[in-house]
C-alpha cells in the first residue's frame, strides 16, 4: 500500500529538515535567495539537491520540496520582502519554522498574511509588556 501526497495539505516537516534548504543556498553563496528569489532553473537544482543528498524518506523529501519552493514564492509579495530587509536574516529562521508547520496547498502556497503575521510576532524588536497595577491603597 503506498501512500499517496495530498496537494491540498501537504505533510508538516521539521524546521531543521526545512532549513536544509537554505544551508544549501547559503552554501552556494544564494543566501539572498527569498529577498531575489529563485529562477526555475536554480529551483529545479535545488530540488535536484534535495534528492540526491537530503537524509530522508521520499515523503519527507517531497514535502520538503515543495514546501520550500512555497517559501521562495511567497516571499515575492512586497510585504514579505520589506519586513526581511527591515528586521534581517531573524526573519528567514522565524520564516522557515512557521512554513515548517503553516498549511499549504500545493496550487495557492501559503498564507502571506499568516507567514507575515508568524514573523512579525517572532522578530517584533518590541517585546509585549505585561500590564502591571500598582496596589491598590485602602483608605482608612
Amino acid at each position: 500500500m503506498t501512500d499517496t501526497l495530498d496537494p491540498s495539505d501537504v505533510p508538516q516537516v521539521s524546521v531543521s529538515d526545512l532549513n536544509w534548504p537554505m544551508q544549501v543556498l547559503i552554501a552556494k553563496g544564494q543566501a539572498l535567495a527569498l529577498l531575489k528569489g529563485l529562477s526555475e532553473s536554480e529551483i529545479r537544482e535545488l530540488e535536484n539537491d534535495i534528492w540526491s543528498e537530503f537524509d530522508g524518506s521520499a515523503e519527507i523529501r517531497l514535502a520538503v520540496a515543495l514546501r520550500f519552493r512555497a517559501l521562495v514564492d511567497a516571499f515575492a509579495t512586497r510585504r514579505l520582502k520589506d519586513i526581511l530587509l527591515a528586521r534581517g536574516f531573524k526573519v528567514i529562521a522565524a520564516a522557515i519554522a512557521d512554513a515548517s508547520r503553516q498549511r499549504l496547498n500545493v496550487r495557492f502556497g501559503f498564507s502571506a498574511q499568516k507567514l507575515l503575521l508568524a514573523i512579525d510576532g517572532a522578530t517584533d524588536p518590541v517585546l509585549p509588556r505585561a500590564f502591571t497595577f500598582a496596589p491598590a491603597q485602602m483608605a482608612a
